[in-house]
């Protein structure tokens, strides 16, 4: 049986980003308390604003700056381009401690971000957790996922691969997924999230040949679960 996630609450840091946005929407949609994050809180202000006309419906969401949201948060979710990944976590770093972090960051390195190119670390996940310490659990997913999946009602044909740093947390993050009516699969340990988060640049260098911006996986030959 999975657990409750109502009143859990969630920090998006880099909420104001397309990613961030559809997320906090589909979390405030299913009773979560949401924490839009940004560098600037106005610029979270308004963000959460807009999700809460878009909604129609009374939402707990809100915006403030990136440490508030981490610090008043249960969970921590970062979806920030890469080049603000590293500089972000630290700034947070001292709030994350005995939390779950959710990194939805994927190493695109431009121009060629329909090339794979992980960081030294092995993936930003792996960073994360280089860079957080062993006192918080990380897990990685959502790399997989177009953003316009996130806004609509409509089920999604497209699957979330969950790695991370233990099986607890994985199993938590699944939880957290499916609670927005997607699928999540357990993907294995953290280490693995550099194959999740490189299939990002092959599913963008699809969408450009092919001329969509959807382009997801799912997984086949399994029974129910």
């Amino acid at each position: 049986m999975k657990s409750s996630i109502e009143e859990t609450v969630i920090a998006i840091l880099g909420g104001t980003g397309k990613e961030g946005k559809g997320l906090a929407y589909r979390w405030a949609k299913a009773g979560c308390h949401v924490l839009i994050g940004s560098r600037t809180a106005p610029k979270a202000r308004e963000a959460a604003e807009s999700l809460q006309h878009l909604a129609g419906e009374p939402l707990y969401i809100r915006g403030t700056d990136n440490l508030e949201a981490a610090t008043e948060a249960d969970i921590v979710v970062v979806s920030v381009p890469y080049s603000a990944h590293r500089p972000t976590l630290e700034s947070v770093k001292a709030a994350l401690k005995g939390k779950l972090l959710i990194d939805v960051t994927v190493p695109l390195v431009p121009p060629k971000i329909s090339k794979v190119q992980m960081p030294p670390a092995g993936s930003a996940a792996q960073e994360a957790q280089e860079i957080v310490g062993e006192t918080v659990e990380v897990c990685a997913a959502f790399q997989n996922i177009s953003y316009e999946h996130l806004f609509g009602e409509k089920p999604v044909a497209c699957d979330i691969l969950v790695t991370g740093s233990s099986p607890k947390a994985r199993e938590r993050t699944i939880n957290l997924v499916e609670s927005i009516g997607l699928k999540a699969w357990d993907a294995g340990p953290i280490e693995n999230s550099m194959v999740v988060e490189g299939l990002t640049s092959v599913l963008i260098g699809i969408n450009k040949k092919y001329g969509s911006t959807q382009a997801g996986i799912m997984i086949t030959g399994v029974g129910p679960h």
